[in-house]
């Protein structure tokens, strides 16, 4: 009876091994290994964003200080969604996990590029301090992206071949969602810096100040007059 039992486990364990069971269980381990690297990478440059915040708003000016809410909040938008690795068969889940740090990844650019309108805070040692501390996070976010990419394109191509694909909906191995192309060039472009408010607004297209300091010259008031005929403002001529 005993030999018996152990004749059917070995049978069973070879014909899984041979339909692809313990290769897709490998796999599937690895993509949720590297999805948790990335959390870890995010996780950090989240936690490293308010002191730079901190550090930022001393020396910004009063538009900038907009930009600066805008990557606060987008920070807690981030890392409020939180997408454990047995989530990942989820994709709307992902697409949102994907959006929100892609938006705080253009947000954080631009506020490392108004940075070089203010010489005192691109000495600040604070500042330099997690600006490097940024700069490090950034490049292992890339390596775990990578890495996660590479693990779920492996996975999702056994599950996808014969006969593991009859496997996979046996045991329910779903197919991982990945980054997507769009998401890697909202990542990769450069970041624009615009601090207007609309028309009328104060501030222009650029992260620099004035070089008076912010004042700018006011318009002239009343309507605009007709050629050959004084402004308004401008003193008559006594009669003769």
């Amino acid at each position: 009876m005993r030999a018996r039992f152990l004749a059917c486990v070995a049978v069973l364990t070879i014909g899984l091994s041979g339909c692809g069971y313990s290769s897709l269980t490998r796999q599937d381990e690895e993509v949720k290994a590297a999805w948790s690297d990335v959390l870890n990478q995010y996780q950090r440059r989240a936690d490293l964003i308010p002191n730079l915040v901190k550090v930022v708003q001393g020396y910004a000016n009063q538009e900038q200080q907009v930009l600066i809410g805008v990557t606060a909040e987008r920070a807690k938008v981030a890392g409020s969604i939180q997408l454990t690795p047995e989530l990942l068969n989820n994709p709307e889940a992902f697409a949102r996990f994907q959006a929100a740090q892609a938006q705080l990844t253009s947000s954080l650019k631009s506020l490392i590029a108004v940075t070089e309108a203010y010489p005192d805070l691109k000495s600040n040692e604070n500042f330099r301090d997690l600006q490097v501390q940024l700069e490090g996070t950034e490049n292992r976010i890339t390596v775990a992206r990578q890495k996660y990419i590479e693990a779920v394109q492996s996975y999702n191509t056994t599950a996808r071949a014969l006969p593991n694909l009859l496997t996979a909906k046996m045991f329910d191995f779903q197919l991982k969602p990945n980054f997507t192309v769009a998401d890697e060039q909202i990542v990769s472009k450069p970041p624009s810096v615009d601090f207007g408010t609309g028309p009328g607004g104060a501030a222009g297209n650029s992260s620099s100040p004035p070089a008076d300091g912010g004042a700018t010259t006011p318009a002239p008031h009343g309507p605009t007059p007709a050629p050959g005929e004084p402004h308004a403002s401008a003193p008559r001529s006594p009669p003769k």
